[in-house]
């Protein structure tokens, strides 16, 4: 790919907006492609051990004058006898009525990891793995555009992700596992252990960006022989994706090419019965074949290539 060569274009369901780390508070930016049902934030810091009360507000625009409406807002508050979340929604520059959940979940001097998923009707709110609420709109979701961050807070990274298309009817939380902020972050090439290999439900993730002149992007799974009986392959050269048999045979995977230069990327991998689903950026994209005991035998997830890598997990 020259470096004057324009980008097919994809679409916008397929994009993932990169993640933002280390904000200074008070933080307001702009959501890629507004929000829409299946998209998900993900918030990670820390509460200070002398915080008030912070909140995260999902607007529609982000103009000062006259104050924009506010679709949610999520107003955790830790100075009460009782400390509690409020939830609300600004419509016309006046709030409607509040909803309340006491037994916060969020604790002063805590870490948390707090996953806001957006459905057709409502939104639900995860601390740290657990449901914690749910809140049905009172303005259209197609409204909102912005997030404002304000208070005591200490936040560490922001994300912004598709819904896992593996879970059925998106009845579950995906699976929120949170970024890497240390300096320097996972080395690529990059090596994780699969100790009991692969079985069925279990969910590969891997997120990173990809660097600014790429050539390539490997991901292999490696028995205790170090041979990879799968193999998945982005060439930049030609801006295909594909998997790559034990014998170098290729089988290309029928989709728009995403690992374009400084865009962020997420790739699940699903290990079922007799083979591997996959899907990029919370788009499903086929599946492998693979049989059992082969999965079971695997003990290496490999990376390479030209890529930041943000997590793995398995």
């Amino acid at each position: 790919m020259s470096p004057g060569e324009e980008l097919d274009p994809i679409p916008d369901s397929f994009i993932l907006q990169p993640p933002v780390f280390h904000p200074v508070v008070p933080y307001v930016m702009t959501i890629f492609g507004g929000l829409h049902a299946g998209k998900m934030v993900m918030l990670q810091g820390v509460v200070p051990l002398d915080a008030h009360r912070f909140q995260v507000d999902f607007q529609c625009g982000c103009s000062l004058c006259p104050r924009p409406d506010i679709a949610f807002h999520f107003n955790p508050r830790f100075h009460t006898t009782r400390p509690h979340v409020i939830c609300n929604t600004l419509h016309g520059g006046r709030w409607q009525r509040e909803a309340r959940w006491p037994h916060l979940a969020l604790q002063r001097g805590s870490r948390f990891l707090i996953l806001f998923l957006f459905g057709s009707e409502e939104v639900k709110v995860s601390v740290n793995g657990q449901h914690f609420l749910h809140y049905r709109y009172r303005l259209p979701l197609s409204h909102v555009d912005t997030l404002g961050i304000f208070g005591d807070i200490l936040v560490e990274a922001v994300g912004f992700l598709n819904i896992n298309p593996f879970v059925e009817g998106s009845r579950e939380y995906p699976a929120g596992h949170p970024f890497l902020l240390m300096s320097p972050r996972l080395e690529v090439p990059c090596s994780h252990a699969l100790p009991q290999g692969l079985w069925p439900e279990q969910v590969i993730i891997v997120r990173g960006l990809v660097l600014q002149e790429p050539k390539h992007f490997t991901l292999s799974l490696r028995d205790q022989a170090a041979r990879a009986p799968v193999t998945l392959r982005a060439s930049f050269a030609d801006r295909t994706l594909a998997w790559i048999s034990p014998w170098g045979r290729k089988k290309l995977i029928s989709a728009p090419f995403l690992f374009y230069p400084q865009r962020f990327f997420e790739v699940l991998l699903l290990c079922q019965e007799g083979g591997l689903k996959l899907a990029i950026n919370g788009q499903g994209l086929g599946a492998t074949s693979v049989n059992q005991q082969a999965l079971e035998q695997l003990r290496e997830l490999r990376i390479s290539g030209s890529v930041q890598l943000y997590c793995v997990h398995s």
